[in-house]
């Protein structure tokens, strides 16, 4: 089978469509987050990181995504259907990544300490910060977040000197 592979933002990976099809297809059942998603596919993929960061479309509304995705070996897996369809690029900013077995022992720690909650995304150690209105994980989110935000003003910038006034 050959891979298609789509080239994002300048790190050297790059998302393969059809592992990331392929594995979409074997979630069951199908779930709408994200996070839960990426989750379960990581459990299925050996030798997958399953990372945690923010995702950058290269359309309105310009605005870091709180997001994950897999990377496995030098590509990334994006289990969300509909970003594969779409042709143009999309830029990944990771804030931290886990290794299946560090990411099954947050989870069945997190639902072991608080049943109630959800226990993905996970957001490491405290103290966690506010990015916007939403609080997420330490530095290295903060760090993802604020390159993520450059990245938008930068999409909103070159969009609006192309748009006729």
């Amino acid at each position: 089978m050959e891979t298609s592979l789509i080239k994002i933002n300048k790190m050297n990976e790059a998302v393969n469509i059809e592992l990331s099809l392929e594995l979409a297809q074997r979630i069951k059942p199908p779930t709408r987050n994200c996070f839960e998603r990426v989750y379960q596919a990581s459990l299925l993929t050996e030798g997958s990181l399953y990372v945690q960061g923010f995702l950058v479309l290269p359309h309105p509304p310009y605005v870091p995504i709180e997001y994950s995705w897999i990377t496995l070996e030098e590509s990334i897996i994006d289990l969300t259907k509909k970003h594969l369809k779409n042709s143009q690029e999309h830029y990944y900013f990771p804030a931290q990544s886990l290794t299946r077995k560090e990411l099954k022992s947050s989870v069945e720690e997190a639902v072991e300490d608080y049943p109630e909650d959800e226990p993905l995304p996970i957001y490491g150690e405290t103290p966690y910060c506010y990015y916007g209105e939403v609080m997420l994980g330490g530095e290295a989110y903060k760090n993802a977040y604020e390159k993520a935000l450059a990245k938008c003003r930068e999409l909103k910038r070159k969009q609006l000197k192309i748009k006729p006034k």
